[in-house]
Order: C-alpha cells, then sequence, then structure tokens
C-alpha cells in the first residue's frame, strides 16, 4: 500500500472525497512528523505508539577497504505496535 492507496481507501470509508481525505492524511502525518521532532512520543490507544530513540556514535568500518569510518550520533523514530493492532493481524 502506498499513500495514494490509503487516501482512498479513507475517503471510501469516510465518505469524503480524495482531496479531503489527502488533507486529512497529510495532517496527521504531519502532526506525528511535529511531534516527533520535539523529542516527544504520539500515542495511538489501541494502535501503536511513534517514539525517537537516540543512537550513540559509533565506530565502523568501511567494507571494501576495512578502513575504520566514524558513525555519527542521530535520532531515529521507533514504532511500536499495541495490543489491538497485533491482536488484529494475528
Amino acid at each position: 500500500m502506498n499513500k495514494n492507496d490509503l487516501v482512498g481507501l479513507v475517503a471510501d470509508k469516510t465518505g469524503l472525497t480524495k482531496t479531503d481525505a489527502g488533507k486529512a492524511v497529510d495532517g496527521v502525518l504531519e502532526s506525528i512528523t511535529d511531534f516527533l521532532k520535539k523529542g516527544q512520543e504520539v500515542r495511538l490507544v489501541n494502535f501503536g505508539t511513534f517514539t525517537v530513540a537516540n543512537r550513540p556514535a559509533t565506530e565502523g568500518r568501511n567494507p571494501r577497504t576495512g578502513e575504520k569510518i566514524k558513525i555519527p550520533a542521530k535520532k531515529q523514530p521507533k514504532f511500536r505496535a499495541g495490543k489491538g493492532l497485533t491482536e488484529a493481524i494475528s
């Protein structure tokens, strides 16, 4: 499924036009992104929780040359499925 498929399904389930459903989907995704940028978690009961994990800087190796390289620290989004979602797909 891609974003266009999701917009189509939202439009069908809600009775919205595809344009309005697209705006709604974009609004939800932008809101989740904004909260994660601030370091806050987004908890959707029975669906799941979006959080930001801090990955520390590490040292790795270039597979071609074997040379040591520094891998910088970064923030990474994480998703943990909720009980309702887990049960729905089981």
